[in-house]
């Protein structure tokens, strides 16, 4: 499953031994967000619903307060359902907003590749 924001943003899923991780890539602003927004909504759809969700972020090259909504709404939700959001990879800028907006202390972030 997958969604593109033509030329500027794509979220692809795979599956890994933990559960789904989310390819992010490209520019996540208030444009892209609802195709991250769908994917995730996607992958936390699947029954039995996934003890961890993986956010990839290491091709996003644009990060602004759609893409940070879109993230702390999809903790919410898998919240509701006993899953974990972790982000991986963050970009500079992606690390950036997290850090000064402090959402980057709700989030479990992995520096490293997740796990395939």
């Amino acid at each position: 499953m997958s969604a593109h924001a033509p030329g500027r943003f794509t979220a692809t899923v795979r599956d890994s031994r933990t559960g789904p991780v989310i390819d992010a890539s490209g520019e996540l602003d208030q444009d892209s967000a609802i195709y991250l927004k769908t994917v995730l909504r996607r992958a936390l759809a699947v029954r039995p619903a996934p003890p961890v969700l993986v956010v990839d972020l290491v091709g996003v090259t644009f990060f602004d307060s759609s893409g940070l909504n879109t993230l702390v709404q999809a903790r919410r939700d898998a919240e509701r359902q006993d899953t974990v959001v972790r982000l991986a990879r963050p970009t500079g800028i992606v690390a950036l907003v997290l850090e000064i907006t402090g959402v980057g202390q709700v989030f479990p972030v992995d520096r490293d590749v997740p796990a395939d």
